[in-house]
């Protein structure tokens, strides 16, 4: 994939142009990590910015198109050979496998890690105020009980493997436009091992590995947003060859509350008030996280006017105490289907209006601004 917009491959990756290659290639493991689509799967863009960050590492891995690049940017890329062409990969976690799965490995049987695995964890907005724990449920690659991770039926032999002499490598020889590309890929027989059991685990086939549900229980810490990402280390995949298990990404969805709007820290909600008690002033119940409490409206009190209950709303992540205030936005309510009393008195308050009743300290224009910065 060659991006329309020609991103620089340095920016892309984060790192200097006289970066070596342990650099860049740490610098696109990290990236790719964060980009994973199964972290993301919230994000629609995440396969595209892969995607893009592979680009960049193909070109800055391959000495030959660095130096084309250094010397003459994408435009000599494309005059002097061809972009990386990841349909072959099929998807884009095939895409990522190249990276991070078998091919990541040292050599014949080198440890590779596991996957990370992204979950979604639903919480309420109370919850999310004082933390909870949440447990969540998933289907995880494991290392097989029976075999215990070597892929052979337990007290039989493994063997060398005879097509690739134990090495776990093959080469491929393809052509191309450009001459032969020799590609190195895992021997299809050991798929990478270099060593195949004699009577592979009926378990799992002779993988080493078997997918399995596990529950694992997460702690929300208190203040958390929706969409924020709690990581739990050694929780993903597990790693083949004794390699690290992945990572497990928790993707915090927080269920919206009918009461209430979160604005960071602050939780805003409306408090209807009928016009005549807002003219003479009232006390109102307002509902908070921690229940009910009373709030003082005082007289005049006009449509729009905010009120703040301190300490009501929502704490600051991984901060004692509440650091956000409740904003109670008031919403003088106009009595609806009077009856023949209720009109006559209205009247009578109506006809007895001044200046001084209906006149504000205020502008349009000054109120307006009030409002719009509330």
């Amino acid at each position: 994939m060659s991006s329309t917009a020609n991103p620089d491959p340095y920016k892309v990756l984060g790192v200097e142009r006289g970066a070596d290659e342990p650099t860049i290639k740490k610098a696109f493991r990290k990236l790719a990590r964060e980009l994973h689509p199964d972290v993301n799967a919230h994000d629609p863009e995440a396969e595209t910015k892969f995607k893009e960050a592979a680009e960049a590492y193909e070109i800055l891995n391959d000495a030959d198109r660095r130096a084309t690049y250094d010397r003459y940017g994408h435009e000599g890329l494309r005059s002097g050979g061809s972009a990386p062409n990841f349909d072959g990969f099929g998807s884009i976690s095939d895409l990522f496998d190249a990276f991070f799965g078998r091919g990541g490995r040292s050599g014949p049987g080198g440890p590779t890690q596991g996957g990370d695995i992204g979950v979604q964890a639903d919480v309420t907005l109370a919850q999310a105020a004082k933390g909870a724990s949440v447990e969540l449920s998933f289907e995880a690659v494991e290392r097989c009980e029976k075999c215990h991770g070597n892929g052979a039926e337990p007290g039989t032999p493994i063997d060398t493997c005879e097509r690739c002499a134990g090495q776990g490598r093959l080469q491929a020889v393809q052509r191309t436009p450009f001459g032969q590309v020799v590609q190195t890929v895992d021997c299809d027989v050991c798929h990478g091992d270099g060593r195949v059991p004699q009577s592979p685990c009926e378990r799992c086939d002779g993988r080493g590995l078997e997918v399995g549900r596990r529950t694992v229980s997460v702690e929300v810490p208190a203040g958390i947003a929706d969409g924020q990402r709690i990581r739990l280390t050694g929780r993903g995949h597990a790693g083949e060859h004794g390699g690290p298990p992945g990572d497990l990404y928790a993707v915090v969805h927080v269920t919206p509350d009918p009461r209430f709007v979160r604005d960071g820290d602050d939780l805003v909600t409306v408090l209807g008030v009928a016009a005549p008690l807002a003219a003479l002033g009232t006390t109102e119940e307002v509902e908070t996280l921690d229940g009910p409490v009373d709030v003082e409206v005082p007289a005049g009190t006009q449509p729009g006017t905010v009120l703040r209950v301190r300490g009501a709303g929502m704490p600051a992540l991984r901060r004692q105490g509440r650091s956000g205030d409740l904003r109670v936005v008031v919403d003088v309510v106009v009595p609806r289907k009077l009856s023949k009393r209720q009109k006559k008195l209205l009247r009578e308050i109506a006809d007895s209006m001044t200046e001084e009743n209906l006149g504000s300290d205020e502008s349009v224009v000054a109120k307006l601004r009030r409002l719009f910065s509330q």
